[in-house]
């Protein structure tokens, strides 16, 4: 099939400008692809102890601190049980937020191809609820299937303490490619069972089907995707690299006796991440409007393809 990749970037990106609508529901389908990160600090030559021995990092002193919040949660132990309720809360409410963006993106963006002049977030919020746990399910089952393939590997990696990753250092560069092929199958299931109001298991053999027949499309799509999401993670990685540099090494160099330049850093990097998780929301729209049309585009009739081409000219 001659796919227009062009075509569907552009139009992919026209969709992502116009119904800005969407970057809510971009901003929400990243609350389930999970993310973290962590920030470390370091110590300098004398251990940052000051004229008279004292360290804020002495052993001793760490200790009584554990054992005296260790005193306190046993005394108050309905404290560890809210946090885990709360913990619990927060997960259910990300997957949830999670499916319904990813749902919401399909449902617009499928709108958008058939000519709305404007998006609704209420109705595509609503309209999205009925299809949440055939999505979510898929989305379930694969996880799952995926969590009991690579447990016994990396349980078998721990247990050698390291060296039976090496050894199956060949099996783990294979499952890379296996990985990228299932997210791409999820997608366009995902698009399927939006499309065609169809259920888990027919989404699923519907986005093999696709894959199978365009496999070569299907992977220039995904690295082209793949490239785009990794240079913009790059160029917002190079800010926030730029906020903790300097506040760790002005937090080292100071022996850890003030934690000002952490605190500064912290600011900063809280008025910066509105930005950044705008900017998620935007490359989520994007990409999820990018499957979706990529679905339409291998499923359209030719006849059909030429009016949407004309269309959208």
């Amino acid at each position: 099939m001659n796919f227009n990749f062009g075509e569907v970037l552009t139009r992919a990106w026209k969709i992502t400008w116009k119904y800005k609508i969407l970057w809510i529901f971009g901003i929400l389908a990243s609350c389930s692809r999970g993310g973290g990160g962590g920030f470390g600090g370091g110590g300098g030559g004398n251990g940052g102890t000051d004229g008279n021995g004292y360290s804020p990092f002495d052993t001793g002193e760490i200790q009584r601190v554990f054992n005296q919040i260790g005193e306190w949660l046993t005394s108050n132990w309905w404290v560890i049980v809210l946090i885990i309720l709360v913990v619990n809360l927060l997960v259910l409410l990300s997957i949830f937020l999670g499916t319904i963006g990813r749902i919401g993106l399909i449902r617009g963006t499928l709108q958008a191809e058939e000519g709305a002049e404007k998006l609704s977030f209420g109705e595509l919020f609503r309209g999205s609820m009925s299809f949440f746990w055939r999505v979510f399910g898929l989305t379930f089952l694969i996880g799952l299937i995926s969590l009991l393939l690579f447990l016994p590997l990396i349980l078998f990696g721990v247990l050698t303490v390291g060296i039976g990753f090496l050894c199956m250092l060949p099996l783990i560069c294979l499952l890379i490619p296996f990985s990228i092929a299932i997210y791409m199958i999820v997608e366009l299931a995902n698009v399927a069972i939006v499309k065609e109001n169809i259920g888990l298991w027919d989404g699923f053999r519907r986005g093999w089907e696709l894959i199978r027949a365009n496999v070569g499309t299907i992977i220039v799509m995904g690295l082209i995707l793949l490239v785009i999401s990794f240079v913009v993670g790059f160029v917002f990685a190079i800010p926030a690299i730029m906020i903790f540099l300097p506040s760790g090494l002005a937090f080292a160099a100071g022996q850890g006796q003030s934690a000002t330049p952490l605190l500064i850093g912290g600011l900063c990097f809280v008025l910066f991440l509105p930005l950044m998780i705008l900017a998620g929301g935007i490359l989520n729209t994007f990409t999820g409007a990018s499957w979706t049309l990529t679905y339409l585009r291998l499923t359209r009739k030719p006849e059909e393809a030429a009016t949407l081409l004309e269309a959208n000219a």
